[in-house]
């Protein structure tokens, strides 16, 4: 069972969650890359998972960094406001 992050820490928040397709839509404070290991929370959200695929602006990328608005397949259903952490 992982520990608790502080929300400093915080390398992305959900902005949008697309049901239909299991995708997030993420705005990053930090950079992230295809294989980094994330840790989604929220009040409701615990989900540990790799990043395996991603998109800025419909095109898909390797990584992403500070101020990129991305596009993450998620294996289960996050919310608005969901924070993203690196999970070591």
């Amino acid at each position: 069972m992982s520990v608790g992050h502080d929300p400093a820490e915080a390398i992305g928040q959900v902005t949008h969650y697309f049901s239909h397709r299991s995708v997030a839509a993420v705005l990053l404070s930090a950079p992230l890359a295809l294989g980094d290991k994330i840790h989604i929370r929220g009040h409701t959200t615990d989900l540990v998972q790799n990043v395996a695929s991603m998109e800025v602006e419909h095109a898909k990328v390797d990584r992403a960094g500070p101020g990129d608005d991305v596009a993450l397949e998620v294996d289960d259903h996050v919310r608005e406001h969901d924070l993203i952490f690196h999970e070591a």
